[in-house]
């Protein structure tokens, strides 16, 4: 999981790589992590074997649309990235603006697919999703801003 996110943290540095090869590279990327994000969701959640099905049907749903927002988020701080350094008023306003909208975006995701799994699986198997999901986002978060540009503060 960690080599996963260090790579896609990574990828936020790749300025210099064009666009089409920087979307093949975040795809690839995505896979890889989709398949261990999957098997720790597995682990954490432990969804009844009566209902499981149903919970990886959403699952399968929920992550197709967030794997869209995660490509939006990274494309903008890619370019975030990429004029970091000459950055303007409006641009920064662009990107303010933009990355708040995908995280309200995949907080509203979020929050519909828990109600739906509450709905479908119970509270437990909900509260149990909703834990792992924003402890792997967390993790996400934190590494793309690690890869960020900061000013030299030296």
């Amino acid at each position: 999981m960690r080599t996963s996110l260090s790579i896609l943290a990574l990828l936020l540095c790749l300025g210099s790589v064009s666009a089409q090869s920087a979307k093949e590279e975040i795809d690839y990327i995505q896979s890889i992590f989709g398949m261990e994000k999957k098997a720790l969701v597995a682990e954490v959640v432990q969804p009844d074997e009566a209902t499981k099905n149903a919970f990886w049907a959403l699952y399968d749903s929920y992550e197709t649309r967030r794997k869209e927002l995660g490509q939006q988020r990274l494309a903008v701080l890619m370019d975030y990235g990429e004029k970091y350094a000459n950055l303007t008023d409006e641009q920064a306003a662009q990107f303010l603006k933009q990355t708040m909208t995908i995280k309200k975006q995949h907080d509203k995701l979020l929050s519909t697919f828990v109600k739906k799994v509450n709905k479908t699986n119970g509270p437990v198997t909900a509260m149990r999703f909703q834990q792992v999901e924003i402890y792997i986002l967390s993790e996400i978060r934190l590494a793309i801003a690690g890869g960020l540009p900061f000013p030299d503060t030296h």
